[in-house]
């Protein structure tokens, strides 16, 4: 399975969007500051993620959740943050 996730910041409450063949692990990587791109807003809740049979399915996805701003405002608001 893959997945692809949707955290959200302790610290300045911004989202990040993510895709994993491993949701687990990654997350606590996030958690731990080995991710570069997310150590600075450390410690991270995971508030969403959908799974996939495909790499290329999930990465489809989070391409288009990062792409297009339009699905991931829908995604924020069918999850009742403010958008």
């Amino acid at each position: 399975m893959y997945y692809v996730y949707l955290l959200r910041s302790h610290v300045n409450k911004p989202f990040y969007v993510g895709s994993t063949g491993d949701l687990r692990r990654r997350y606590r990587e996030h958690n731990s500051k080995q991710s570069q791109s997310t150590k600075a807003a450390a410690p991270w809740n995971l508030v969403y993620y959908e799974a996939f049979q495909s790499k290329t399915l999930a990465l489809k996805r989070e391409r288009s959740l990062k792409k297009y701003g339009r699905g991931l405002v829908e995604l924020k608001k069918r999850l009742g943050y403010e958008v």
